[in-house]
């Protein structure tokens, strides 16, 4: 047995050799023309699929060029401004919203009704399965909860491997309601266990709505205003969907078309969420700005923003990358539908929870942000902010703690994939199987004995 010492020694005498072998040419992915990242030269994504779920549109053909536009996205054909419109008196939008990805249509009053009853009614865990699965085995970061415990609910499931769309449908209805039971009690049990705070375990109640649930199961005290359930039931509608080309939209795709269980399939999308440049980019913004609050003593001050902000372009600021996060879309131009609604909520919210100095700060940020960008990367389109500019000050406001925040989108798009995954099965389509183009060098075999390694390898 090597020792752990022993092992970093060997882990650090090899690590050379892997980065040396997975070195490519990067003027080879030019030559053969590879989609990388499945993007063509432009920046638009390579066309793999056709779906009737949602349409992202950030610009229209005139004339054979792309012309911008101000940010347009549809779930089930309908825009998502005026569901949001149309949610003005709910408190269960995020609900409607699930009712129509999944069915295709708007509920009646009584669908809703019924709808509600049955995701109430499923909301609850296993019993013993918060003990037995999540405070048995806690972690510090709830994605990984969420994954595990969606896999061992594997086990609970008399039929867990059917692709019967009926049975997939009770599987999804199942765990769009469980998730955020899953998460909230796996960030209890993270609090307790590595924070030493005191175990909270509120239940959920049957007749609440998800956001109404999501509060009550994080706070030590479940109360909540009319205003915060309102403006977490909107954030949960814009997460809820965005297009079958988002990756871990993808990702669902991609493994439901190997004819997989609904349990990895979402297993699967839970690990692509969790990336910090997918579902994590909300954190990048607020951790951004925590450090933003570090370097400049006067928030009003622009030509301090301005400073700060030219540093973190020319990656001398923050994490060095070059980047303003929350900034950009790779689709949207002149405006991200989600982040318009968002930013009117935020404003709400700033007003009755006191934080009327940082709403202004995240405004003045955005304006100054998107003229230093436009001007030092000299675009081909207008960059705008997007979803995850906003969301995590809207969070914040909500006292939903950093650690929340990715589970949260979560919450949100399990609606989203579900739809996607009942898609790609009722229309049977081929096992989804990319190229990659091999530049390696053929090699002749080599016997053990005559196998010579230099020093200088």
């Amino acid at each position: 047995m090597f020792s752990s010492d022993e092992m970093k020694d060997l882990v650090n005498k090899y690590v050379e050799f892997c980065a040396d072998a997975g070195q490519i040419d990067q003027r080879l992915y030019s030559q053969y023309d590879v989609k990388r990242g499945l993007r063509d030269s432009n920046g638009k994504g390579v066309l793999t699929g056709l779906t009737e779920i949602s349409d992202v549109n950030g610009f229209r053909i005139e004339n054979g060029e792309r012309v911008p536009i101000e940010g347009e996205l549809y779930y089930q054909g309908y825009s998502v401004m005026d569901l949001v419109k149309g949610f003005h008196d709910t408190k269960h939008g995020f609900e409607e919203t699930t009712f129509l990805l999944l069915f295709g249509e708007l509920p009646t009053s009584e669908q809703l009704e019924e709808f509600m009853t049955v995701i109430g009614q499923l909301r609850p865990l296993p019993e013993n399965f918060n003990r037995d699965v999540i405070m048995k085995a806690p972690s510090r970061n709830i994605m990984n909860v969420l994954q595990r415990c969606v896999l061992t609910l594997y086990s609970y499931d008399e039929d867990p491997d059917s692709i019967d769309i009926r049975h997939i449908l009770v599987q999804s209805l199942s765990l769009i309601a469980r998730f955020p039971v899953i998460a909230a009690y796996g960030y209890q049990s993270y609090r307790h266990k590595f924070l030493d705070s005191s175990l909270v375990v509120h239940r959920p109640k049957a007749e609440l709505s998800t956001a109404e649930n999501i509060l009550r199961l994080l706070r030590p005290d479940p109360k909540y205003t009319e205003l915060e359930a309102k403006v977490l039931d909107i954030c949960l509608v814009l997460h809820a969907e965005h297009g079958g080309g988002n990756n871990s939209t993808f990702t669902t795709h991609v493994i439901t078309s190997t004819g997989t269980d609904t349990y990895s399939t979402v297993a699967g999308s839970l690990g692509s969420l969790k990336g910090p440049r997918h579902g994590g980019a909300n954190l990048k913004v607020q951790q951004m700005f925590a450090d933003l609050k570090a370097n400049i003593s006067d928030w009003e001050n622009e030509k301090e923003l301005r400073a700060y902000l030219q540093g973190l372009l020319n990656k001398e600021g923050f994490d060095h990358s070059g980047l303003i996060y929350g900034i950009g879309h790779a689709v949207y131009t002149l405006s991200d539908p989600r982040a318009v609604i968002l930013k009117e909520y935020a404003r709400a919210l700033s007003l009755e929870e006191g934080f009327e100095k940082e709403f202004a700060l995240y405004d003045r940020v955005e304006r100054i942000a998107k003229e230093l960008i436009m001007k030092n990367r000299d675009m081909k389109k207008p960059v705008c902010a997007n979803v995850d500019f906003y969301s995590g000050l809207v969070y914040t406001m909500l006292r939903i703690p950093m650690e929340f925040f990715t589970p949260l989108f979560a919450i949100a798009r399990i609606s989203g994939w579900c739809a996607h995954r009942i898609e790609e099965i009722v229309n049977n389509g081929k096992i989804i199987r990319p190229a990659y183009k091999y530049v390696g060098m053929h090699k002749e075999y080599v016997p053990m004995e005559e196998r010579m390694w230099s020093e200088d390898e």
